[in-house]
């Protein structure tokens, strides 16, 4: 669906604009939510022409699933405090909403200086909760994705690009 090639370009670009609107940070916090978006944040940061701390937070709402289960968990908290700090949060994918909306309603009640928000896609023809990340890499229809960091079943992380899942008796695709 996404070449490697279009992800790097897409990244440089963001890039450039998360650097622009956080120009007078004194260090930019960006919170990775793990697992999916290990390679995105890693690539991101790279591109980054900021003081960077980087940390990390585990909410799942999938397990080994398809589908969302709507509840939202959190395996994993920040390792720092926020408050008072510039905060980005790095996440793999927008789909149903409830991840991010229930993320960012914890985050918010740490009080960051400024909190935003970046994903390298969006489903928006799945969203159950009215939630819109600042910067979006990619819009995608509704179809299962897998590579760059986003699995099914803790498979097909590593692979350098986007590509559909199929399914057994599905018609030929990608992945």
């Amino acid at each position: 669906m996404i070449s490697a090639k279009a992800i790097a370009a897409r990244i440089e670009a963001l890039a450039q604009e998360i650097t622009r609107a956080f120009g007078d940070t004194e260090k930019l916090v960006v919170v990775g939510l793990l697992r999916g978006s290990f390679v995105f944040i890693a690539d991101l940061v790279r591109e980054l022409r900021l003081p960077v701390e980087v940390d990390f937070l585990e909410a799942s709402s999938y397990g080994d699933a398809t589908e969302s289960s709507r509840e939202v968990r959190i395996l994993k908290d920040l390792r720092s405090g926020i408050e008072g700090r510039d905060v980005l949060v790095v996440e793999d994918i927008v789909d149903t909403g409830h991840t991010l909306h229930h993320v960012m309603h914890l985050l918010r009640g740490r009080n960051p200086a400024r909190l935003k928000t970046i994903a390298l896609l969006d489903k928006p023809a799945r969203r159950e909760v009215d939630f819109k990340a600042d910067w979006i890499g990619f819009e995608i229809p509704d179809e299962f994705v897998v590579g760059y960091g986003i699995d099914y079943a803790q498979r097909n992380r590593n692979l350098p690009f986007i590509g559909k899942v199929r399914f057994a008796g599905e018609a030929s695709g990608t992945a």
